[in-house]
């Protein structure tokens, strides 16, 4: 299992994976899940994948050749914006699949992806591309997409849409959910990628957060002070305050 994640922000977009494909008590397996696509002048991309090892680097490859092959071709050298961008990746990770599915004994081989990044002076988007080849765009609403391990880090994501934080916080909301995620799931761990892009920019900053590393271990520790500080915050409640509010149980169901 893996859990990727962006955020849509004004100010540009956040991009967070984690490495671990497999973990077990002496076998832990990691691999790059984010990818940064430069594909021209006033173009990148951000791909973020979940799913079969195998099929994500086939897609991969197909785009990297597409890209250096010259000749009139789709690529993401040629698409004009980020939805066609998305629909190009999904019929590439469907060729692949259909091409190797037969072979692989039952086995999942489909991937899904998140996709994101700006085309000259189109706005920055991010975009979920479904195994089936579709996508859908982030809602205005709720800004973020996941794939892979969702279920434990979205309250956060869900938090920091209501709250229009800037790149900052919002960098940090997103290693939360992360955090959040890892602690639950020993399938998502780091080595984290992180990814920042500024609105405009076409540069994609990239960093590499070590299970170690000083800034992950303060937010980790200070997360877990602020949780347990919040607790003397709870309203108190009595015996009393429980029988009053709770629901009778049912004997017969």
């Amino acid at each position: 299992m893996t859990y990727c994640l962006a955020m849509r922000l004004q100010e540009g977009l956040v991009f967070l994976s984690d490495t671990r494909t497999n973990a077990g008590v002496d076998n832990v397996g990691t691999y790059r899940k984010q990818h940064v696509i430069a594909a021209g002048p006033r173009r990148v991309f951000v791909i973020e994948s979940a799913g079969n090892l195998a099929t994500t680097q086939e897609v991969l490859d197909r785009i990297a050749r597409d890209l250096e092959t010259q000749g009139d071709h789709e690529s993401l050298a040629s698409v004009s914006y980020l939805f066609e961008a998305a629909l190009y990746l999904g019929r590439i990770s469907r060729q692949v699949v259909a091409e190797h599915q037969d072979a692989m004994g039952g086995i999942d081989a489909t991937a899904s992806f998140i996709l994101g990044g700006q085309i000259e002076d189109e706005a920055h988007e991010i975009l979920l591309v479904y195994p089936e080849g579709n996508y859908i765009r982030a809602s205005d609403e709720l800004p973020f997409l996941q794939i892979g391990e969702t279920k434990y880090g979205k309250f956060l994501l869900e938090m920091a849409s209501h709250l229009n934080v800037d790149p900052e916080a919002a960098t940090k909301i997103a290693l939360g959910s992360m955090m959040s995620t890892a602690r639950a799931n020993l399938s998502v761990g780091p080595p984290y990628d992180l990814g920042i892009y500024a609105r405009d920019t076409f540069e994609v900053e990239e960093y590499r957060i070590e299970a170690d590393s000083p800034v992950l271990v303060a937010l980790e520790q200070t997360w877990e002070r602020q949780l347990y500080a919040s607790f003397a915050e709870l309203p108190s409640f009595t015996r009393d305050d429980l029988i009053q509010s709770a629901v009778p149980a049912d004997p017969h169901g």
